[in-house]
């Protein structure tokens, strides 16, 4: 398993932490860090890039949302992924937030078939560091740069040429320059019977360090201008060796140049000790060691032309490097972008197949919903039916059992005589001040009974009836309380 994709800091190590410990495996753990939100998905924007082997869209692009409230508890948020998020066996709600404790079992996405578990489970706990970090799956952020670093071929940069720990042929070229109008300078002086001391500070450290290492094996490294260890190409490894052999070259000169400087030095603390220690007898003395100083300065500005001009040639080789590498870079970068793109390619292909098959899966479970939808409208078209008929059955029994005969309206106040006849009671009053008898059996009426159980059911199937209905009744109610008052 690879390293986790950030860094063990100082406060962190030794200290525990809140994470996502994945179900039956050491690996893939998800870090809940304190004060940052923590997004899951399939996506490149998330903090945590979950990618199925087995269903690719099992995982939305933006599945799930994990942080923290203003009282530092851990929640989670269903951010309307397509297959869920489960807390404790139950679905959650889309972009309803929910807080989790320890030992809570989260789930991400369904079951395949003939499976019991998904692929993605987890158990919310709270760990030692030292338990965690070699558990944890890397960010998202750093698999992309970890994938970048291994699909990069390495090469050769001559940026280093030009970089603040490394002097390129250009800085050498005016450092020869610096030393040559130096010794021109102490000749001048010499002209005129005077000796100027060359301090040792005018000896570049650089150049000081360009004398071989007596501990160093193989081929030598000098500062300003780097080696290509790799080598990728036959070609590539000759134009190497022949830099290689420029640079000894080089070597070889600038250490000439060195001990020439210091010899010079040398003569020159020679001329002014004799200076000091003689007078004026012994000048021939002095004219002689000057010639000798003047011979020395001669030959190393010789040293350094000569130098200079391989510095020239050397430069030369190097540009010619440059443009030969740049053209390898050029190749193997169309090389990489091909097996890129067809990568690319081969993904496509496989995520159109499996959007054809997510698609064919829709559609069936479309037409199973529109056969559901059919039969429910069936079953509700049946239903309605029968409640049309049980109104037009109740109609029927209100208007042939329920009305009275003498007004022809549902019983209101329903009074049943001796005989069993009922009328109603506004109506059968109304009836015996005319006639003592039964309006349809012609019996003498002896008693009167009030139904309460015939009002209470007429009046539960009006309130069923139309408004028209209801409307009338409570008029004709209305009505027959006046005429009872007066």
């Amino acid at each position: 398993m690879g390293e986790p994709g950030f860094f063990v800091t100082g406060d962190r190590a030794g200290g525990r932490s809140w994470c996502l410990r994945r179900v039956g495996m050491s690996a893939g753990w998800l870090l809940l860090e304190d004060g940052r939100e923590v997004t899951v998905g399939r996506g490149f924007g998330v903090t945590y890039q979950l990618v199925s082997k087995i269903c690719p869209l099992m995982i939305s692009r933006n599945h799930c949302v994990l942080k923290q409230n203003p009282e530092g508890q851990w929640t989670i948020m269903d951010n309307k992924s397509l297959n869920g998020v489960w807390l404790n066996r139950a679905r959650l709600e889309p972009l309803r937030v929910y807080s989790i404790h320890q030992g809570d079992y989260i789930q991400l996405g369904v079951p395949l078939e003939n499976k019991e578990n998904a692929e993605y489970e987890y158990e919310v706990t709270e760990e030692d560091w030292e338990t965690i970090y070699p558990c944890l799956s890397p960010k998202n952020d750093q698999m992309i740069e970890k994938n970048k670093e291994l699909r990069t071929k390495r090469k050769f940069s001559l940026d280093q040429l030009g970089g603040p720990g490394a002097e390129g042929p250009s800085n050498l070229k005016s450092k020869i320059n610096k030393v040559s109008c130096e010794s021109s300078q102490s000749v001048k002086s010499q002209g005129k019977g005077e000796v100027a001391s060359t301090p040792s500070e005018n000896l570049d450290p650089k150049l000081t360090a360009l004398e071989p290492s007596k501990k160093t094996t193989g081929a030598p490294i000098y500062p300003g201008f780097p080696i290509v260890t790799e080598v990728h190409h036959e070609q590539k490894a000759s134009n190497s060796s022949a830099s290689q052999r420029s640079l000894q070259m080089f070597k070889v000169t600038m250490s000439r140049i060195l001990r020439l400087k210091i010899q010079m030095q040398e003569k020159h603390e020679a001329v002014m000790n004799v200076k000091k220690q003689t007078q004026k007898g012994n000048s021939k003395k002095i004219v002689r060691m000057e010639q000798e100083l003047q011979d020395l300065q001669s030959q190393l500005c010789a040293e350094q032309a000569q130098q200079q001009a391989r510095v020239e040639q050397l430069e030369k080789t190097f540009q010619e490097e440059e443009q030969h590498l740049q053209g390898l870079e050029t190749a193997q970068g169309e090389e990489d972008l091909k097996q890129q793109l067809a990568q690319a390619l081969q993904e496509h292909w496989a995520l159109m197949e499996e959007l054809n098959r997510s698609k064919k899966d829709f559609e069936a479970i479309i037409q199973a919903k529109n056969k559901e939808l059919e039969q429910t409208k069936e079953e509700k078209e049946k239903v309605q039916a029968q409640k049309e008929e049980v109104l037009s059955h109740m109609n029927d029994v209100l208007e042939n059992e329920l009305q009275c005969i003498i007004c022809s309206e549902y019983f209101i106040e329903a009074v049943t005589l001796n005989c069993a006849h009922s009328f109603c009671s506004y109506c059968i009053n109304e009836w015996m001040k005319r006639k003592i008898e039964c309006p349809i059996c012609r019996k003498d009426i002896e008693s009167k009974t009030y139904s309460l159980v015939l009002d209470n059911c007429i009046n539960k199937m009006v309130n069923n009836l139309s408004s028209e209905v209801k409307e009338r009744r409570i008029v004709l109610i209305r009505e027959r309380k006046a005429k009872r008052l007066f």
